[in-house]
């Protein structure tokens, strides 16, 4: 019996004791007023859980329509609509994110359906195995008698900006394979009439095969938390997916290109080196690599990748004077302008990140010498099947991409060594 039918049988026996005094033509006796007024405590009492009950079912729509859950408990149907956009009774459902568009489509699934596998996929560019987000220290019974704030304070976290450096490219199988051009042999020459033609090539012409790479992990939840529809937003984007695309960038930049790992722009046969041979010479190593980049290759670098300790070096040097290069604490060069923030080395794009090593910069025309393939997306899927899961209470939500980097011109690549030297040797 639910709480309306509870209702009305209760309200049916008040009705019931009134209406046999009134046909008697007699007052209620004291009993008989005294279970009335029972009667209609009780009927408040349900009706101030239907009012929360309301109120719980406005919150739930407020939330963008999470499982289309209406008043009858039936669920409206999903109109993928023609544009490919997801609907629910007849209204565009608009996610923000891919934690949002999860949310949107999985949560009412992982609440009514325990042991089914959900998966939510974006083919739009929007991260210990034994540790779960299960909160602990609180005495029994706390969670279920206080309001508690699910906002974990987050760690440190860099901006990624690597992957923004490189050209962009779409992949059909799971492979992309090309030629990289070795030195050319010989070369155009004027001829005289009827005079032998000079002959050239280019030596040994590498192929190479860039093969997709799945980057993955997962996280556990507790129920509790699964059924918190904006704190799961926030873990898949805010945490998971961070972490994800924070692990892509150091394979990247990093990758030993071993066993299912990427072979990386520093890592990459064929890529040109640089030396500075002490801390002043370092500033003019790096306008050098960007000279090898020109004369090697043809093309012209469009950034540079540096650590945040590096950066520092450069941007705090000063001249014989003792006024910064880079512009004061106060004013700009020489008192001159403003102060500028993060100004970039000889005017290219320059990308301040721990992801390399310090000690460490790369120099390159990252668009058109390298390419960032990914296939399928960013793939969020939860389960509750998981090992134990469904006897504790818990849901795995797994995060994957695939992607592969392709080098194409590794010459327009220069892996430059700073100087450490205090004195010009």
């Amino acid at each position: 019996m639910n709480l309306k039918q509870k209702r009305a049988e209760l309200m049916a026996k008040a009705q019931e004791t009134m209406d046999g005094a009134k046909a008697a033509g007699v007052e209620l006796t004291t009993e008989e007023a005294t279970a009335v007024q029972e009667l209609i405590t009780e009927v408040q009492g349900i009706d101030e859980k239907l009012a929360a009950q309301l109120k719980g079912d406005q919150l739930l729509s407020a939330l963008g329509a999470l499982g289309g859950s209406s008043g009858d408990g039936g669920t409206q149907p999903m109109d993928p609509g023609g544009d490919g956009a997801p609907k629910r009774g007849g209204a565009k459902v608009k996610a923000t994110s891919l934690g949002d568009h999860f949310v949107k489509e999985a949560a009412d699934a992982l609440l009514a359906v325990k042991g089914q596998r959900f998966s939510i996929t974006s083919e739009t560019e929007f991260k210990a195995a034994a540790d779960s987000h299960v909160v602990t220290g609180w005495a029994a019974g706390v969670p279920l008698l206080t309001d508690y704030d699910k906002n974990v304070v987050q760690a440190y976290r860099p901006k990624l900006t690597i992957a923004d450096l490189l050209g962009k490219g779409q992949i059909s199988g799971n492979a992309i394979s090309y030629l990289v051009e070795g030195a050319r042999e010989g070369g155009f020459a004027t001829v005289a009439e009827a005079g032998a033609k000079p002959q050239m090539h280019y030596v040994n012409p590498t192929a190479v095969v860039d093969a997709l790479k799945k980057i993955a992990g997962f996280i556990k939840l507790s129920d509790e938390f699964i059924e918190d529809a904006p704190f799961l937003k926030s873990e898949i984007d805010g945490r998971l997916l961070y972490d994800l695309a924070a692990f892509e960038e150091a394979q990247l930049l990093n990758g030993n290109g071993t066993g299912q790992n990427l072979t990386g722009l520093l890592t990459r046969p064929g890529i040109q080196t640089e030396v500075g041979t002490w801390i002043g010479d370092n500033p003019d190593a790096v306008f050098r690599a960007m000279t090898k980049i020109s004369t090697a290759s043809g093309l012209n670098a469009d950034g540079i990748v540096i650590n945040p300790v590096d950066y520092q070096t450069f941007r705090l040097s000063k001249d014989a004077n003792g006024q910064y290069f880079g512009g004061g604490f106060f004013a700009g060069q020489y008192g001159v302008g403003g102060v500028p923030v993060d100004p970039p080395l000889w005017g290219m794009r320059t990308v301040v990140t721990p992801a390399i090593a310090a000690g460490t910069v790369l120099v390159g025309a990252f668009a058109q010498s390298a390419t960032l393939y990914r296939k399928g997306g960013v793939r969020v899927e939860a389960t509750n099947s998981h090992t134990d899961d469904f006897t504790n209470n818990l849901v795995t939500i797994r995060a994957e991409e695939r992607v592969a980097l392709a080098v194409r011109r590794p010459l327009g690549l220069v892996k430059l060594t700073l100087g450490t030297a205090a004195v010009k040797p």
